[in-house]
């Protein structure tokens, strides 16, 4: 394959629709704008969302809350996280101390991920179920 023989696939391209060409190609005279009204003449469009004076939907439906997707007050670690860390206690200070998570979290979830093989003492940090009885069996507690 050479650069000068590159073409784009059978049915890829396409002639655009020329519009107001005469009445032999069917979109001459309205140019397939119909008859009268805001939208068939030029610059006649208006705002997303209007409905012609009509109350718009976005205006209709009452205001409900708001629950973000961004949650920066929470953070999770894993096993192999716990793993690393010197020490037998685990609480969010030292976490954050150590700098596993960020200063902003309010709490810390541990999940099953990677594998824990010495003894630790959660105090305050929650844990998934697959992650509480992996420390567990390894001689550790969450509290």
């Amino acid at each position: 394959m050479q650069l000068n023989t590159i073409k784009p696939a059978a049915g890829a391209k396409h002639a655009k629709r020329r519009v107001g060409r005469g009445i032999g190609s069917g979109l001459g005279k309205t140019a397939g704008r119909g008859h009268k009204g805001q939208k068939s003449r030029a610059g006649g469009f208006h705002k997303v969302g209007f409905e012609g004076g009509q109350m718009p939907l976005q205006r209709r439906l009452p205001k409900r809350g708001f629950k973000s997707q961004n949650k920066p007050f929470v953070a999770e670690i894993n096993l192999s996280d716990l793993q690393k860390l010197a020490g037998e206690e685990i609480d969010l200070l030292t976490l954050k101390a150590v700098g596993l998570v960020s200063e902003l979290v309010k709490t810390v979830k541990v999940i099953q991920s990677g594998a824990i093989s010495r003894k630790v003492t959660l105090k305050g940090v929650g844990a998934t179920a697959g992650a509480k009885a992996a420390i567990e069996a390894a001689g550790g507690s969450v509290a």
